[in-house]
């Protein structure tokens, strides 16, 4: 008896878990669906000392395609089109993708790493470690965190952190005015 209560307990546990779990990344997801169409203007809150790729230029995001279970952000620096956030809803947590493109829309050398949720998270902040596929293909980034903290109407906030570097972006866009949808990124027409 005393088996089957302990057995009964671990599976009504592990259900709340998982529930918790997908009530976090699905409010997360919906944060994200909510502001689908629309474009935010950024801004650095950390970056090394040596950044030339951010700073000091215009930060756009536009949350351009919302299609089941798929929500592609390109993410435009300066005059540079070439990065596209992918997030994936997994039937096991959210993925997130960095698909980098030259300007004739051919993907480039370095393109497609990220990694997927390893915990539920909360409703309003994201963790996606480097997977395996990251650090094959840069064997720098496999201690790679990447985060994601959106308070709709508020901010979107991305963060990168190399763990056991100094390496610590933060970029946050400002979700309380929409501002005008820009051109589409290298290699749109692929998606």
């Amino acid at each position: 008896m005393i088996q089957k209560t302990l057995l009964l307990s671990v599976i009504v546990l592990l259900a709340i878990h998982a529930a918790g779990q997908q009530n976090n990344q699905t409010e997360f997801w919906n944060s994200l669906k909510s502001v689908c169409g629309q474009s935010f203007e950024g801004e650095v809150l950390r970056a090394p000392e040596s950044d030339t790729n951010f700073r000091n230029k215009r930060l756009v995001m536009h949350v351009r395609s919302c299609e089941e279970g798929v929500i592609k952000i390109p993410f435009i620096v300066g005059d540079d089109y070439s990065r596209t956030w992918v997030f994936r809803m997994l039937s096991d947590g959210i993925q997130l993708k960095q698909d980098h493109r030259h300007k004739d829309g051919s993907p480039d050398r370095i393109t497609m790493y990220g990694g997927t949720t390893s915990n539920s998270g909360r409703a309003t902040v994201q963790y996606f470690p480097a997977d395996e596929e990251t650090a094959k293909l840069l064997p720098a980034a496999s201690g790679n965190v990447w985060w994601v903290d959106m308070v709709p109407g508020k901010h979107f906030t991305y963060h990168l952190r190399r763990m056991g570097s100094e390496t610590w972006f933060s970029i946050r866009f400002d979700l309380s005015k929409t501002i005008e949808t820009p051109a589409a990124p290298w290699g749109w027409e692929e998606y």
